[in-house]
């Protein structure tokens, strides 16, 4: 099992929960608002269709070989509207910075973050990196060349 090492930002709240999984089986842990102290009491409103990078208050070191998938929590996208929108996005191993959540309000309704909230799941997932080269052709498959479509509705 892969481990992440954290440590908090400057001025977080360390109180908050590390990123955690919510039950035996889940496959993402939940990170958590981690909001300036101007900003804790009030929370972030996020206009509709707004974006706005969610502080997380840490940062992480992910082992080589592995990324960090930053999700949306599918409650925040059924009942609010508010998703990534760069989903998934991708933290690599070798970033040292911030970690922050970008999340968007596709709603109607201005929807406030709260501190301490859980705004996004990380997935940890194996990382494979390929070669790439030019060559004279490609090899024949039964779809070709067909895109979008056109493998049917079925």
């Amino acid at each position: 099992m892969p481990v992440i090492r954290l440590i908090w930002d400057e001025g977080a709240d360390q109180t908050l929960p590390l990123p955690s999984y919510e039950t035996p089986g889940s496959a993402g842990a939940d990170l958590r608002a981690n909001l300036s102290e101007a900003d804790r009491e009030t929370g972030i409103t996020l206009a509709p269709m707004e974006r706005r990078l969610i502080p997380t208050g840490l940062r992480v070191e992910i082992p080589e070989g592995f990324e960090m998938q930053i999700r949306p929590r599918s409650g925040l996208a059924l009942k609010h509207g508010i998703s990534l929108p760069n989903t998934p996005g991708t933290i690599d191993s070798d970033y040292r910075g911030p970690l922050g959540v970008i999340l968007i309000n596709l709603s109607a309704e201005p929807f406030t973050v709260g501190h301490g909230e859980r705004v996004a799941q990380a997935v940890i997932t194996p990382v494979v990196q390929a070669g790439f080269n030019v060559v004279e052709t490609l090899g024949e498959t039964g779809r070709g060349a067909g895109g979008f479509g056109s493998t049917g509705r079925k």
